[in-house]
């Protein structure tokens, strides 16, 4: 068992499972009632799978992908029985995911091996983005990490004063100018006070609105720049945070980020509110952008690594199609 294993503890795994509650409860009772007087999976069975999977947002994309897997071993086999779905779903799932997660699933997130290490979070208003950068800041200091915020969302009066109260709720330093100031100055400032104070992990917060799309391209990319000046090889990590229960408009928010920056992880939050966790499977697959951390409740500690194997696990568990 590799790292993401040996994390999860009794509580973590609790949390996962009940996260997972709704989207569990919602796609498999669906199903159950779709292979009900049924012997064997047969067209009719998958194109109701089909539906459901897409209504379940795993997205169009990723669904066909899982339908036509699952029609090839169909044909191949001959014979599938109703009560095996469950099986075939879970080792479908689980090696889409695969692709994306083979080579981190031996990495310690909150041990970074480059310091300081900077990560800058993207992300819309109200997806759960000062949460998440409250939380991560919490669980890196927790792993022995010194932490420095950057309140380079200046956009909002009320985002800096957000992430100020998380930062004193944590007990970390920050680094602001409040309301207005330009936010490649906050980013320079923070990247300086990091060195100075040889921080080990910098979290830069950025302006949680979608304008259009040079916009956004020439801002944080203007905020890279300067960050650069000081840490040549900064950030390490552009981190966008979506909000699961947003669904299909979850996956639209990550394509137009991931269009005008260059996203290598994703945080994706409230997954315990909502049954559409299917999400996670879709945007995973369709960006080949791994998910890191997901939200599955409102303490501290339920901001968790995200496991894909706990996570096939949870989606899965005590579920029986037979």
């Amino acid at each position: 068992m590799g790292f993401f294993s040996k994390l999860f503890g009794k509580e973590q795994k609790e949390s996962l499972d009940k996260g997972l509650e709704k989207t569990r409860e919602n796609v498999f009772t669906r199903i159950t009632k779709a292979i009900a007087g049924k012997s064997t999976v047969d067209d009719d069975v998958l194109d109701q799978l089909e539906e459901i999977l897409v209504s379940s947002d795993v997205g169009v994309t990723t669904t066909l992908k899982i339908i036509e897997r699952l029609q090839a071993r169909v044909a191949a086999d001959k014979y599938i029985g109703t009560s095996q779905l469950n099986n075939l779903l879970r080792e479908e799932i689980s090696d889409l995911l695969q692709a994306n997660y083979k080579d981190l699933d031996e990495q310690n997130y909150f041990k970074p091996a480059k310091k300081p290490y900077v990560i800058m979070v993207v992300g819309v208003n109200g997806v759960g983005k000062t949460t998440t950068i409250g939380k991560l800041a919490h669980q890196f200091k927790l792993a022995g990490n010194s932490v420095l915020l950057g309140a380079a969302d200046t956009f909002r009066a009320a985002a800096v004063d957000q992430l100020t109260i998380w930062s004193k709720r944590v007990d970390v330093p920050i680094i602001s100018q409040g309301m207005g100031a330009d936010p490649a100055s906050v980013a320079y400032d923070t990247m300086q006070a990091a060195q100075s104070r040889s921080a080990d992990v910098v979290i830069i917060d950025t302006a949680g609105r979608l304008h259009n799309k040079v916009g956004l391209m020439n801002e944080l990319g203007k905020i890279k720049r300067v960050m650069q000046k000081v840490i040549p090889d900064a950030p390490h990590e552009v981190l966008l945070v979506l909000d699961a229960s947003t669904g299909q408009n979850a996956i639209e928010q990550a394509r137009q980020f991931i269009a005008v920056t260059e996203v290598n992880a994703l945080a994706l939050t409230k997954l315990d509110g909502t049954a559409k966790g299917g999400v996670v499977i879709g945007i995973s697959d369709e960006f080949k952008i791994p998910v890191k951390y997901i939200g599955v409740g409102e303490k501290v500690e339920d901001l968790q690594i995200f496991d894909r194997r706990e996570f096939v696990d949870s989606l899965f568990k005590e579920t029986s199609l037979s």
